[in-house]
């Protein structure tokens, strides 16, 4: 069922005045606000459909808790479970991932938990001021992090 909510507002680019000064207006100059058109006010719209409960995808087969910024998809040089994440339907079931759903190949614990869960992130000497993780002297290793990282959140 759609909803509608609507209202009157102080327009927030003029602070409700219908004039707006910006950079360039200098030496007492300003000019007619467009946002509100100089009215001072601005009409709030919002349409919306009111949540009931999750739908769920039929194109969705893997799910992962956060994509640090790797293109992920099925090749014949990188399989689906190759980027980690868990099916789509233990989602749906738990919606929790387990440890060792990281995406371990491509990722280092610091990095993954950067995007993923911050609470989680690593903060080990080695890592700190490496630059970008991928330049870091031990990413080349990066499955030695993860034995770390799994011995120390056991």
């Amino acid at each position: 069922m759609k909803k509608i909510i609507e209202f009157d507002e102080v327009c927030k680019s003029c602070k409700g005045t219908g004039i707006f000064k910006g950079f360039a207006e200098r030496d007492g100059w300003g000019v007619v606000c467009k946002v509100c058109d100089g009215s001072g006010k601005h009409h709030f719209k919002h349409e919306y459909e009111e949540f009931v409960e999750r739908k769920e995808r039929d194109d969705i087969k893997q799910v992962l808790q956060t994509n640090p910024g790797i293109m992920v998809g099925n090749s014949k040089n990188k399989p689906a479970n190759n980027f980690g994440g868990i099916t789509y339907e233990e989602w749906i079931k738990t919606g929790t991932f387990p440890k060792k759903s990281e995406m371990r190949n491509y990722t280092c614990p610091a990095w993954w938990y950067q995007s993923a869960d911050y609470t989680k992130k690593p903060e080990w000497e080695e890592c700190i001021a490496c630059g970008s993780f991928s330049e870091c002297k031990n990413f080349s290793n990066k499955e030695k992090c993860w034995e770390k990282f799994d011995a120390e959140n056991n």
